[in-house]
This record gives C-alpha cells, sequence and structure tokens, in this order.
C-alpha cells in the first residue's frame, strides 16, 4: 500500500471525530478567529489535550483549504491511507484464501455515495473496493466525511482500464457478478460464498457495455410485485451495495 498522504477534512462533526477517534492521525487543526459556537471551543480544548497543534485562523484561509465544502469554521489535516495500487489487487485476492469478496464501482460521481458505499463494504469485511481512475467521483474530503472513517479501513483501488481488471480477476478464479435492473436472475440465487466480484453501475447510466460484457452473469435484486408496479425502477447505488454485500455475508455465514 502506499505511504499515507495529508488531506484535509472540514467541517465541525468531522473535526471533532477525527480528533475524539483517530487523534494519532491528525496533523493540525485550523479554527475560525473569534468563531462563537461552543463546539468550537470543544474541537480546542479537546486537540490541545491530545497535543494536537490548533491554529486560529481568518475564513479566508478556511475557505482555501475546504475546497468549496461548508467547514463550519473548523478543518483538520489528515494523514489518511492513499488509494491502493491497481498491480496489488493481485496480492489482495490471494491473501483472502478462496473467501475474497469485492465490490466494483463503475463510474459512481456522488461523493456521498461513494462514501456510503465504503461503509457498507466496511461493514461487510469486503476486501477492496474497485473504481476507475476517470469518469468517477474520487476518495475525496466528502467521500471521507460520509465514509465516517471506511475510506481508511477497506482498500480503494483505483484502476486504469475496468474491463481489463474484470479479465485480470477472472484469471484469478474471482466470479463477476453484475448488478442490472432488466437482468433475469435473482441476486439471492447464485453462489456469493467463493471469490466474488459485485458490479454496480453509476447513478445515471448503470453499467457501462464493456464492463457488462466482462460479467460472468447479471443479476438483479428481486422487487415486489407492488413496488415493480409503481414504476420503481432502481434503487439508490449505496443502498443497492448495501443489500448486495450483505446477501454474500449471509450467505458466508451460512456456510
Amino acid at each position: 500500500m502506499s505511504n499515507k498522504q495529508n488531506q484535509w477534512i472540514v467541517g465541525i462533526n468531522a473535526v471533532a471525530a477525527a480528533v475524539e477517534h483517530d487523534a494519532d492521525n491528525v496533523r493540525e487543526v485550523l479554527l475560525e478567529a473569534g468563531a462563537k459556537n461552543p463546539r468550537i471551543t470543544e474541537i480546542e480544548s479537546d486537540a490541545r489535550r491530545r497535543d494536537i497543534d490548533v491554529r486560529r485562523v481568518n475564513q479566508q484561509a478556511l475557505d482555501g483549504v475546504a475546497g468549496g465544502l461548508r467547514h463550519q469554521g473548523a478543518a483538520a489535516r489528515y494523514a489518511a491511507a492513499k488509494t491502493w495500487d491497481e498491480d496489488e489487487l493481485e496480492g489482495l485476492v490471494e491473501a483472502a484464501s478462496g473467501k475474497a469478496l469485492l465490490l466494483v464501482l463503475d463510474g459512481v460521481q456522488d461523493p456521498h455515495n461513494l462514501g456510503a458505499c465504503l461503509r457498507s463494504a466496511a461493514a461487510a469485511g469486503a476486501t477492496a473496493v474497485v473504481i476507475p481512475k476517470d469518469k468517477a467521483v474520487q476518495v475525496n474530503a466528502t467521500v471521507r466525511k460520509t465514509s465516517a472513517g471506511a475510506a481508511d479501513h477497506v482498500p480503494v483501488v483505483r484502476v486504469t482500464n475496468l474491463s481489463r481488471t474484470l479479465r485480470d480477476l477472472q484469471k484469478l478464479g474471482v466470479w463477476i457478478y453484475g448488478l442490472a435492473g432488466e437482468a433475469d436472475g435473482s441476486l439471492y440465487a447464485i453462489d456469493l460464498r467463493g471469490n466474488v466480484a459485485l458490479v454496480l453501475g453509476g447513478e445515471a447510466d448503470g453499467m457501462r457495455r464493456l464492463t457488462r460484457e466482462h460479467c460472468d452473469q447479471l443479476v438483479t435484486i428481486p422487487m415486489p410485485g407492488a413496488a415493480a408496479a409503481a414504476g420503481v425502477e432502481s434503487l439508490n447505488v449505496s443502498v443497492a451495495a448495501g443489500v448486495t454485500l450483505f446477501e454474500a455475508v449471509r450467505q458466508r455465514a451460512a456456510g
């Protein structure tokens, strides 16, 4: 895995949580000078108690590190784990000893969705989350905030060519299942106990054509007839990821 890199996390809740739960990785805290919010004062006291450098700065300085996000007068420079290189994916699969569980996201654009997917992946004990380097959101401050720390606990592998990565995974004995609303097969009818990659498409267009073609099978999450009749097209990608991952968890627990 690559060395840690410094990133900025912003917002009172995110900074307070980092200081309280992961102080060793917080390099410094910036707080707005003259801020009257009592939670700002609490963050300052907590950070100083944990020997974290604290600086009071003007709003412009906070705006500069926040990159357009709402900082609420608080930011922290955080030594976060970098994403994994794609050539490390084979080692991750092999280390899983035939039980690899991969979440592959083809073009997720919303950082809140990616953050929620990472939370589900971490909770499910996923081996890794695979995302393309292009035409997809990357792990940024919003993703990190939404993931509630999961971005640092599940390997996020950025790949240049997703179709090629799926081919490489198949050569490693990984079965590739793509989630598609129009598929005939049911998620609940497939065996998810071995080496498995679960592929979900982006919010707007779903999986790209080449991604679909490299799946071993397309499956859907069955919905009750009433829901289908009401025109429910598809679940939010992060909800679908949670449902799919935890079906794999259920099967593995049942043996």
